[in-house]
C-alpha cells in the first residue's frame, strides 16, 4: 500500500483576484466549472507561471468544499486555487486508474468528516491517504471495467440533460422570451404573480437537528430540487410557519456566487422541511403556475438577466426580494400554463425512468470500488 503523495505531485492554482478577471483570455478554472454548477464566466488575459497551465487531459483535484477528481476536458486554462493539478513524475500509473480510486478515496474522506461542512482537505492529510498500486497490467484491467460503467453512467446523465433542454425549448416555442415578448402576452412584474415572498431562517444547521434543512446547494442550476447531502436544524414551533415549506412553493436562490444567483426550482414534496436565509420562498397567485414562474426563471434569457442584477460583495452576490419581485414578467393564460405543466409532467416520467437506470448503475460502480479497492 502506498500513499497518495508517493504516487504524483500535485500543483495547487493560483489565488486570482477579481481584479485579475477579463473578458479575453485564458478561462479560469474554479472548483465550479469542474462541478458542473457553472461555467467558465471569469479569464485571465496577463503573465501566469506555465505550472498553472491546464490542458486536454490533465487530471484535476477539487480539495476545498466539494471535493473531486476530474479530468479537463476543455480548451487551454489556467487554475484557480484550491484545486491540484496532478502530474505523473513519481511512478508508472494508468491515469484512469487513478483517477476511479481517487475519487473513492474523496468520497471516503469527505464521509468521514463530522460536525461542521468540511472546508478543506490539507496537503499533507491529502498526501497521507493510503492508496492501492498493483501491477500496471492490473490497473489497466480494472480501469476498463470502471471506465465501462462510468461511460453507462454518463450517457444517462447526458440523457436527462437532453430531456432538461427539451423542457426549455418547449418553454420557449410556447411562450416566447422576454423581453420581446412575441406572442404579445399581457405584461408584469413577478409582484403581480405571486401573493407572498419570504427568506428562509437564518439559524445555523446542527448535527442532530429535527428538520431536515433546504440550502442553496439543494438547487440545481437547472431548475431541479436534489436532497443528497441534506442538513438538518432545530427551530422553535412558533418559526416554523414563517420558514417551512410546503408542495408548490417556488424556491428562489438569493445569494450565491454571481452566476448562481437566481436559481429556481419548484418544491414538490409533502415532507414539512426548514428553508435557509439564503432561499426566498416564493408562493403564486391565480395569475401563474409554480411550474410556469420556475421554467421563467431557469430560461437562458432569464439567467443573463439575473447575471446583470447581481450586486456583488465580498465574493458574494445577492438579488433581494424586494429586486426579485421587480423582475418583468409576461403573464400568458393560465390554461396554456397548464398545458406547458403537462409537457414537463410527462418529460419527467421519462426522467425517472433514466434516473431509477442511473441509480443501478452508481451502485454497481460503487460495488466494484468496494471490491477493488476496499
Amino acid at each position: 500500500m502506498k500513499r497518495l503523495g508517493d504516487i504524483a505531485t500535485y500543483i495547487n492554482g493560483y489565488a486570482f483576484k477579481p481584479e485579475d478577471w477579463s473578458d479575453v483570455g485564458l478561462p479560469i478554472i474554479r472548483i465550479q466549472d469542474l462541478t458542473g454548477n457553472a461555467y467558465q464566466a471569469n479569464r485571465y488575459n496577463g503573465e501566469y507561471a506555465p505550472k498553472y497551465e491546464v490542458n486536454e487531459g490533465d487530471v484535476l483535484i477539487s480539495w476545498s468544499a466539494s471535493l473531486g477528481v476530474y479530468v479537463w476536458h476543455g480548451e487551454k486554462a489556467v487554475l484557480n486555487q484550491h484545486i491540484f493539478k496532478v502530474v505523473f513524475d513519481k511512478t508508472e500509473i494508468c491515469k484512469n486508474f487513478f483517477v476511479h480510486q481517487v475519487q473513492g478515496i474523496l468520497e471516503k474522506a469527505a464521509s468521514a468528516t463530522h460536525g461542521a461542512t468540511m472546508k478543506h482537505l490539507t496537503k499533507p492529510v491529502f498526501d497521507s491517504l493510503p492508496f492501492y498500486l498493483p501491477p500496471i497490467e492490473e490497473q489497466y484491467k480494472v480501469a476498463a471495467v470502471l471506465d465501462k460503467v462510468s461511460d453507462l453512467i454518463a450517457k444517462r446523465r447526458q440523457q436527462l440533460d437532453k430531456l432538461d433542454l427539451l423542457v426549455k425549448s418547449k418553454f420557449v416555442e410556447m411562450f416566447g422570451t422576454y423581453p420581446a415578448n412575441e406572442r404579445n402576452w399581457d405584461i408584469g412584474t413577478i409582484r403581480d404573480v405571486i401573493s407572498e415572498a419570504k427568506y428562509g431562517s437564518s439559524r445555523p444547521a446542527t448535527v442532530d437537528g429535527q428538520y431536515p434543512y433546504l440550502r442553496m446547494n439543494n438547487i440545481t442550476y437547472n431548475g431541479e430540487l436534489d436532497l443528497s447531502g441534506i442538513k438538518y436544524i432545530d427551530v422553535p414551533e412558533k418559526e416554523l410557519p414563517k420558514c417551512t415549506v410546503k408542495r408548490g412553493d417556488v424556491l428562489f436562490n438569493r445569494t450565491n456566487s454571481k452566476e448562481l444567483v437566481g436559481k429556481t426550482c419548484v418544491y414538490d414534496r409533502d415532507q414539512m422541511m426548514v428553508l435557509a436565509g439564503f432561499v426566498i420562498r416564493v408562493r403564486v397567485n391565480e395569475r401563474a403556475l409554480p411550474e410556469f414562474l420556475s421554467a421563467f426563471l431557469n430560461t437562458d434569457f432569464s439567467k443573463q438577466m439575473l447575471l446583470g442584477m447581481c450586486k456583488t460583495a465580498i465574493g458574494q452576490a445577492n438579488i433581494n426580494a424586494q429586486e426579485m419581485q421587480n423582475i418583468g414578467i409576461y403573464i400568458p393564460p393560465v390554461d396554456l400554463q397548464k398545458e406547458f405543466v403537462t409537457f414537463k409532467q410527462q418529460v419527467n416520467k421519462s426522467k425517472t425512468t433514466i434516473n431509477r437506470s442511473l441509480e443501478k448503475l452508481e451502485t454497481l460502480k460503487k460495488a466494484l470500488m468496494q471490491e477493488y479497492f476496499g
